[in-house]
């Protein structure tokens, strides 16, 4: 699990629609950095240091696996992209974005390039007015003072007056949803994408434990004899894991994420059992299926069977091996009858055809802003 830190920062911006500006700085951290748990409302104030035009400020605290260094090289990046350009010019600038790190959990760095806690914060009451807005009792480390007494205390006489307009925080994944199940064909890289957003977002994980299946293996060699016992050990076992994980939740973790669905039992044994024990078997699942919780979110990750038998002849299995193209199209066809079937299930379709999010965090990224952004109704994305 990647260790997360609490941030300050500051964001300001006195050039053209100021509002959109702070708004596309905070969707881009959002996106690049970390989830943005506390934002300010906007405030407005005269230009600090030299003359120009009048400033909106906000202060907003995000959780981030970025170490100080490396944050600060993201939001440098974030300016650029967002049109600021820095010169050697003496002196304080008009500009159209500017991002500073006010706080880093409670450390205290100085070197060449970042010193925190900012410098100057204390004497900036555009700082310090958003920032105890959000975090009146955060102790400063130099000072060992809340930060409303550090507010309080402060010289800087500029008027800083809160406006009515605001921005939208962008809703957080955790804030959205208990429990996330993540699905495929064999080989669509569900269980990767689940161990990647687990990592990510503090997610307890739960993993279909199919390398403990001795059925697996010889069901792969004889299916006939072994389709049966395979699908009723893996029904067994899903259900089991599934009750004991998802009635205990972890407190020390924001939500629930699972690679599989115990419907997918069902979608397997269809293909797999003739009709006469698909039969008893269907009996079994229907006790069985409503004592399990549905998940908040179905993810339904969509690979072409092409890119699905690369995928399992680069993992190297070797019961796997063998598995035919008709065999995965027939898994595909049974998601597909459930998918349709499902009116009530809130239900996300990712087409990763051509992606590769396990190497390319663009692709990361693009699968994680479209579940950020999947509204309560079906979608294929």
């Amino acid at each position: 699990m990647k260790i997360q830190h609490i941030t300050y920062l500051s964001l300001g911006t006195n050039q053209g629609n100021k509002l959109q500006n702070l708004q596309n700085a905070v969707d881009l951290i959002d996106d690049r950095i970390g989830g943005i748990q506390k934002m300010s409302a906007v405030y407005k104030s005269p230009s600090w240091g030299f003359e120009g035009n009048e400033f909106f400020n906000i202060c907003i605290k995000i959780s981030t696996d970025q170490i100080p260094e490396t944050l600060l090289s993201s939001l440098l990046s974030i300016e650029k992209e967002l049109g600021r350009t820095r010169t050697h010019q003496e002196g304080y600038q008009n500009r159209n974005i500017d991002i500073d790190i006010l706080l880093f959990e409670d450390e205290i760095i100085f070197s060449k390039t970042l010193v925190i806690p900012h410098p100057k914060m204390l004497e900036r009451n555009f700082v310090m007015l958003p920032l105890a807005e959000i975090a009146p009792n955060t102790i400063h480390p130099t000072e060992k003072k809340e930060l409303n007494v550090c507010l309080q205390n402060g010289n800087d006489r500029s008027v800083v007056l809160k406006i009515e307009e605001t921005l939208v925080r962008p809703i957080q994944i955790s804030e959205k949803y208990n429990y996330i199940a993540i699905e495929g064909n064999i080989g669509a890289g569900k269980t990767s994408l689940s161990k990647m957003m687990s990592d990510a977002f503090n997610a307890k994980l739960v993993l279909e434990r199919f390398a403990d299946n001795p059925f697996l293996p010889k069901f792969y060699e004889d299916k006939e004899r072994y389709a049966f016992p395979l699908e009723m050990s893996f029904l067994a076992d899903r259900y089991h894991q599934l009750s004991d994980d998802l009635a205990q939740f972890d407190l020390f973790k924001n939500f629930i994420i699972s690679d599989y669905y115990i419907f997918k039992s069902l979608i397997f044994a269809q293909v797999t059992l003739p009709a006469d024990e698909y039969l008893l078997y269907r009996k079994m699942f229907n006790l069985i299926y409503k004592e399990i919780p549905k998940p908040d979110l179905y993810v339904y990750l969509y690979q072409n069977t092409d890119r699905l038998l690369e995928n399992i002849k680069k993992r190297g299995r070797t019961y796997e091996q063998n598995i035919t193209p008709e065999y995965l199209e027939k898994i595909h066809e049974g998601y597909k009858g459930f998918i349709n079937s499902q009116d009530d299930l809130n239900l996300l379709i990712i087409d990763v055809s051509e992606m590769d999010f396990v190497n390319t965090p663009a692709d990361y990224n693009f699968i994680i802003n479209t579940i950020k952004c999947h509204p309560p109704n079906k979608g294929i994305y």
